[in-house]
C-alpha cells in the first residue's frame, strides 16, 4: 500500500513539473486569432454592411497550462452580428453600446421557455445611432416577431454542421479544426442566473472581484433547441440556449494551476475511456465534456483551498471527483452551475442500463487503478514523444526507483526542449500570419482583431504582422490594385484606434493622404 501511494505521488509530481504555465505565444493561440480574423472579414448574408464579432472560447481560452500531452484539440469560436442584441425581459432599450455595434441594431427581449436555460427572443426595438447626440434612439416594433437565427458561418464543402456549430477542417494537419457558433450578444447578466452572483459561498471562491467581472461580461444566446423540442417545427427554429462561455473563461482562468491540471486529467481520462461516447436508446450522449466542466466549477467553489493543496495528490483528488460524478449520474441530477433550477442530466433515465454501467465503472475506480492508468496511458505516452533512450526507460518500471528515474528523465527532456518549442511556435505563427494576410482580404474589423490579439500574444509577432501588411500593400500598389478597404486597414494600424468609431466619425486625414498618394501613383502610371 505504501508503494502504491508513492507511485501516485510520483504521478502527481510529474504532472506538476511537466505542466508549465502556457506562453502567450502558442501555435493554437495564433491559429485561433487567425480563425477569428478571417471570420471578421465575412459579412452576414442578410446585411453586407454588418460585421461578425468573434470571440475565442473553449480550451484555447480556458487553459493557461500547457501539459506534455496537449489539452487543446480544436478551436472554438463564437460570433455575433453587429446588428443584433438581446436584453433581459423588462430591461429598457440601451442608449449606449460598445463601438463594435452597427448604427442600426435590432433588439430582442429574452423570454423564458418551459425548460430552464432555454429561451425565446422576441423582437422589441430598432435602435438608430445619432452621431450628433452620440447615443442610440429607438422605435418599438409593431409586429410580434420571434427571432430565428438560421444563418451559419459559410464554410467549404468539407465542413459540416455539428450541433449549433459549423465544424471546419483544414487540409494542413498542423492547423486545428474550428467550431464556429453563431450567437446573439447579451450585454447584461441574465435574470435566469440572478441567484449565482448573490449566493452564499463558504470559501469565497470565486472571490467578489471575479464575480463582478463575470456579471459585467453578460452572456450570449445560442440557437439550439432542447432535445424534447427538436421535433416541434416552431420551437426547433426559435428556441435558444443561454450560453455562459464568457463567464467560464473568466472563472477557469481564475483557478489555481492545481485545479487546471485536475480538470485536464479528468478530461483525458473520460475521453480515452470513451465515456462521452456512450448514448441512450435515443442516441443522446449520457455524458459530455460540459458535465466535467460543471463538476470542476462546483468543486472549485465548494472545496476549501486546503483540499486542493495540502498533501497534494492529483490521483486522490480525481478519484473523489469521479465518484461524485458517478453519484450525480446514478441520481440523474447535475445542477447547472449558473442556473439554479436547470438539471444537465434531465435526459438520463436512472434505470437505464448504459448509465448504470457507467456509474459502476466510475465507482469502481480506486487510487491504485487510476494511478496505474495514468502511468500506462498518460506518462508512457508522454515518454513516446522523447528520444528513444528515454522512452526505453519505461520498458521496466517494476520498482519505485525505476519509475522515478523514468519520470524524471521525461521532465528533464521537456524542460530542455522549451527554447526550441518557443522558437518553433514563433516561426509557425509567422507562416500563419503570411498565409492569412496574403490569401484573405483584410478588412478594418479583421485588422483591428489582429492588432488587439497579437499585441497581447507577442509584441514581436505584432510587429511582424504590421510589416507583412505594409508589404502586402506595397505589392498591391505595384500592381495598381490598392483598394479603399486596404487603405482603411493601413490607417487603422497607424492610428491603433477603434475601427467602428473611426468609421462613424468619418475618415481620418491620414487615410485621405494615403488615398491622394495612391491616386498620384495611378495618374503617373497612366501618363
Amino acid at each position: 500500500m505504501a508503494d502504491e501511494r508513492v507511485d501516485s505521488e510520483i504521478v502527481s509530481h510529474f504532472l506538476l513539473n511537466s505542466c508549465r504555465l502556457r506562453q502567450r505565444l502558442t501555435h493554437h493561440a495564433v491559429q485561433a486569432a487567425a480563425h477569428c480574423a478571417y471570420l471578421a472579414t465575412q459579412h452576414p448574408k442578410h446585411d453586407v454592411e454588418a460585421d461578425h464579432i468573434p470571440l475565442t472560447t473553449g480550451s484555447v481560452a480556458e487553459f493557461y497550462i500547457e501539459p506534455t500531452l496537449p489539452c487543446v484539440s480544436d478551436v472554438d469560436v463564437m460570433y455575433y452580428c453587429s446588428t443584433g442584441l438581446a436584453i433581459p425581459r423588462g430591461h429598457p432599450p440601451p442608449t449606449q453600446l460598445p463601438d463594435e455595434f452597427s448604427d442600426y441594431v435590432k433588439v430582442a427581449e429574452i423570454i423564458d421557455s418551459h425548460l430552464p436555460g432555454y429561451v425565446y427572443l422576441k423582437l422589441l426595438y430598432l435602435l438608430t445611432y445619432c452621431l450628433e447626440d452620440e447615443k442610440y434612439n429607438y422605435v418599438e416594433c409593431d409586429e410580434e416577431v420571434y427571432v430565428s437565427l438560421v444563418e451559419v458561418y459559410l464554410g467549404t464543402e468539407r465542413d459540416r454542421v455539428h450541433g449549433p456549430a459549423l465544424l471546419t477542417v483544414s487540409d494542413d494537419p498542423l492547423i486545428l479544426s474550428a467550431d464556429f457558433v453563431p450567437c446573439i450578444r447579451c450585454l447584461s447578466w441574465p435574470s435566469q442566473a440572478a441567484d449565482w452572483s448573490t449566493r452564499h459561498r463558504n470559501y469565497d471562491r470565486p472571490d467578489s472581484a471575479t464575480v463582478d467581472r463575470v456579471v459585467n461580461n453578460g452572456c450570449d444566446v445560442v440557437q439550439v433547441a432542447h432535445r424534447q423540442c427538436r421535433q416541434h417545427e416552431w420551437m426547433r427554429k426559435r428556441q435558444f440556449r443561454l450560453s455562459f462561455s464568457r463567464a467560464e473563461i473568466v472563472l477557469l482562468n481564475s483557478w489555481m494551476p492545481v485545479q487546471q491540471i485536475v480538470y485536464h486529467m479528468l478530461r483525458v481520462f473520460i475521453k480515452n475511456e470513451r465515456l462521452t461516447d456512450r448514448t441512450d436508446n435515443t442516441g443522446t450522449k449520457i455524458l459530455s465534456n460540459y458535465h466535467i466542466k460543471t463538476l470542476m466549477l462546483w468543486a472549485c467553489e465548494l472545496k476549501p483551498r486546503s483540499w486542493w493543496t495540502d498533501d497534494l495528490n492529483f490521483i486522490i483528488i480525481c478519484v473523489e471527483l469521479l465518484h461524485t460524478l458517478a453519484v450525480w449520474l446514478s441520481e440523474a441530477r447535475c445542477q447547472h452551475y449558473f442556473i439554479q433550477d436547470c438539471n444537465l442530466l434531465d435526459h438520463v433515465d436512472n434505470l437505464l442500463f448504459t448509465s448504470q454501467l457507467t456509474v459502476s465503472e466510475l465507482m469502481s475506480i480506486t487510487e491504485t487503478s487510476l494511478c496505474d492508468w495514468f502511468i500506462n496511458c498518460y506518462v508512457r505516452h508522454c515518454a513516446l514523444l522523447c528520444p528513444q533512450h528515454i522512452a526505453r526507460l519505461f520498458d521496466d518500471v517494476s520498482t519505485t526507483a525505476r519509475l522515478q528515474n523514468a519520470v524524471a528523465a521525461v521532465v528533464d527532456w521537456r524542460l530542455n526542449k522549451l527554447p526550441f518549442w518557443s522558437y518553433y511556435a514563433f516561426i509557425h505563427s509567422q507562416v500563419v500570419v503570411v498565409d492569412v494576410v496574403s490569401s484573405c482580404s483584410l478588412t478594418v474589423p479583421s485588422c483591428f482583431y489582429w492588432v488587439r490579439e497579437l499585441s497581447v500574444i507577442h509584441e514581436g509577432l505584432f510587429v511582424y504582422f504590421v510589416a507583412v501588411v505594409f508589404l502586402h500593400a506595397a505589392i498591391k500598389i505595384s500592381r495598381n490594385t490598392l483598394t479603399e478597404e486596404l487603405l482603411d486597414v493601413l490607417s487603422t494600424i497607424c492610428l491603433q484606434s477603434n475601427p467602428v468609431r473611426h468609421r462613424r466619425i468619418a475618415r481620418h486625414s491620414s487615410v485621405m493622404s494615403l488615398t491622394k498618394s495612391s491616386r498620384q501613383v495611378d495618374e503617373s502610371r497612366s501618363e
